[in-house]
């Protein structure tokens, strides 16, 4: 049976989301265990940094552990980050999974240590998922293949590849160029959501990837979830999306909007550092993984 412990690296979270995960993890054939610091609370964080770094910690160095299931984002992983031991994590490597602010780890275990996390719904969205989240949630960490169907979106991009997956969230991702924490970007399908941003933040963004050469660098972009994106007082003139599709569409690679993860209900898994097949077509977008 595998064990899973429940860890809360950045922002607080409430018993009744911990009580609903716990329920749910262990119907579903998983043995879960409770960071001491998990369920802490110190003005926006769930404790001080040395707090959630010693639950963190030990969670990296347990060897008995197989999944690390990060109970929120919000904001507080980049505090962490260097200063986490993961000589453990690689001698014995288990499953990270979180999604939004959990991007950090995401992005720094993917360039550092060639391993793979996983990109999902966290504990806070249990109780409000819908069933196929959760399905594949539970599908990532028992191994089994996921294989999502998309509705095709106007923007979208048509052509097929194979790829290993990277990103996250856009504003993390951005965040991290340059750093020892930014990912590989050769060869990958990049995967990006984004929530709460202005559109010319958005444009802000990609021009910083492109002049990174990473937009170069990679072979297909799914776009997840863009949830209450904001215009600036004097209209950018053109969605997010559209922003997107501008910068993309001269690459030649595939693109798919309307992708099931981010911050949205369906949010589903994804693996990150594992290949993938993503299909667009002109009434179809299929991925496996």
């Amino acid at each position: 049976m595998k064990k899973i412990r429940l860890v809360s690296p950045a922002k607080h979270i409430d018993q009744h989301s911990i009580d609903f995960a716990e329920n749910f993890l262990t119907e579903s054939g998983f043995n879960i265990e409770i960071g001491t610091y998990a369920l802490g609370a110190l003005n926006y964080f769930s404790g001080t940094i040395e707090e959630r770094l010693s639950d963190f910690q030990f969670a990296l160095d347990d060897p008995t552990i197989d999944v690390i299931l990060c109970t929120r984002g919000g904001y507080g992983s980049v505090q962490l980050i260097d200063r986490l031991d993961f000589s453990g994590f690689v001698a014995n490597p288990k499953l990270i999974i979180g999604y939004s602010d959990i991007t950090v780890f995401h992005e720094h275990i993917s360039k550092n240590f060639n391993l793979p996390t996983v990109h999902a719904t966290a504990p806070l969205n249990f109780a409000e998922n819908s069933l196929e989240s959760l399905a594949s949630l539970v599908n990532a960490i028992k191994g089994k293949t996921n294989c999502y169907e998309i509705e095709p979106h106007e923007l979208n991009i048509e052509g097929e590849v194979k790829g290993a997956i990277t990103g996250g969230n856009l504003a993390i991702i951005y965040s991290m160029l340059g750093t020892n924490s930014e990912a590989d970007y050769e060869g990958k399908i990049l995967f990006i959501e984004e929530i709460g941003e202005a559109v010319y933040a958005v444009d802000r963004m990609f021009h910083s990837l492109k002049k990174a050469g990473k937009l170069d660098q990679i072979v297909g972009v799914m776009v997840g979830s863009l949830t209450k994106m904001k215009d600036s007082d004097i209209p950018f003139g053109c969605s997010a999306a559209e922003v997107i599709h501008a910068h993309i569409a001269p690459l030649n690679i595939p693109l798919c909007f309307n992708f099931p993860a981010g911050h949205i209900l369906d949010n589903r898994a994804l693996i990150i550092g594992q290949e993938a097949t993503l299909a667009v077509g002109a009434s179809y977008t299929h991925f496996e993984q």
